[in-house]
């Protein structure tokens, strides 16, 4: 399976029988790619409102909405959560968090949230293998709150996203409070994440910087 970030919280998720593209909103200072995809998931009803949606090139399935699903023989999950909750922000934006199984390996999305998560929605998570972790605070979660999310779901590798590396219409800043929360400073980008599930192993969390 192969994880490449397109900025914000847009990334494709490629596995053996399926490509999976996320949040994949455009005309927030932000560039797409072209995007192919079976399976799109919106989470970031704050971004759709400021942005747009990319098309994608295939017969893709969109999933908007919480609940169970499988699709192209990939089995997904998702949770509705207010984006603020008290956090400051509007009242009655939400997130959904979408949870993919690709190639047995487990997935959460947890697109623009900009809050802990509650024990409910702890509970739903679950055992986690990839965490995408908006990490650019303001809009989102920031360096320290990720890292307090980071922490109580314990996943075996995180990737942060929804950061700036450049302009944004999104009040968002970049990811150096995140890497210094967790010791990290000196992570180099990478162009894509690769990993299979015989490649994960519980103990110390891998942190992986994607190029966007």
């Amino acid at each position: 399976m192969d994880i490449t970030w397109h900025g914000h919280s847009c990334f494709t998720i490629k596995g053996k029988d399926a490509v999976i593209v996320t949040d994949p909103y455009e005309g927030l200072g932000n560039t797409l790619p072209k995007l192919k995809a079976d399976i799109i998931t919106l989470g970031d009803e704050l971004a759709e409102k400021k942005g747009k949606i990319a098309e994608a090139e295939g017969d893709s399935k969109t999933l908007d909405w919480p609940g169970e699903f499988e699709v192209s023989n990939v089995p997904i999950e998702s949770f509705s959560a207010d984006r603020f909750a008290k956090n400051g922000g509007p009242e009655g934006v939400n997130v959904n968090i979408f949870i993919f199984a690709v190639d047995g390996v487990k997935i959460c999305h947890l697109s623009g949230l900009a809050h802990e998560l509650s024990d409910e929605l702890l509970e739903h998570v679950g055992d986690v293998d990839v965490l995408l972790i908006p990490v650019g605070g303001e809009d989102v979660l920031d360096g320290k709150t990720a890292q307090k999310v980071m922490e109580a779901i314990e996943p075996r590798v995180v990737i942060p996203m929804y950061y700036s590396s450049g302009d944004s219409k999104l009040k968002i800043k970049g990811p150096e409070a995140f890497l210094k929360a967790v010791g990290k400073t000196e992570l180099q980008p990478v162009e894509k994440y690769s990993v299979e599930k015989s490649g994960l192993t519980d103990g110390a969390m891998e942190f992986v910087l994607l190029e966007g």
